[in-house]
C-alpha cells in the first residue's frame, strides 16, 4: 500500500491508539501535572509524524520521526512513574508499555527505510 497521507502510516495509526488508551485510563486521574504532561507526550508521537510526513521531504521526515521517538521514551518513563504511583493496574501498564515499545521498534525500522 502506498502512503498518500500521514493517516495512511501504520505507525501514525498505532501510536493514535495508544494516545486514545491513555486518554481512557487516565480520565480519572487525579494528578493533574502528571497527566497533563503523559498526554501531551503521546500526542507528540502522533503529531510529529503527522507534521514530519506533511514536509515533503525524507530528511525532514527522519527529524520528525526522531523526534517522536523521544516523546514514545517520555511516554514510557511516565508509565514507569504511573504504575510505581498506582495510577495503572498492570493490566492497563503492560497494554500501554507494549504499545510504546512496538511504536519505537516501528519508528526505527520507518527511519531505517528513508535514511
Amino acid at each position: 500500500m502506498q502512503i498518500q497521507t500521514f493517516e495512511d502510516i501504520a505507525v501514525w495509526k498505532k501510536s493514535r491508539e495508544l494516545t486514545i488508551l491513555l486518554y481512557a485510563y487516565l480520565r480519572l486521574c487525579k494528578d493533574y501535572s502528571y497527566k497533563d504532561q503523559a498526554q501531551r507526550a503521546a500526542v507528540s508521537i502522533m503529531n510529529n509524524i503527522a507534521e514530519g510526513f506533511e514536509r515533503k521531504g525524507n530528511k525532514e521526515f527522519v527529524k520528525f520521526l526522531y523526534i517522536s521517538k523521544g516523546s514514545c521514551a517520555e511516554v514510557r518513563s511516565l508509565l514507569h512513574l504511573g504504575k510505581d504511583l498506582e495510577y495503572f493496574d498492570k493490566k492497563q501498564y503492560d497494554l500501554l508499555c507494549g504499545y510504546s515499545i512496538e511504536i519505537s521498534k516501528m519508528l526505527s525500522g520507518f527511519i531505517k527505510v528513508l535514511e
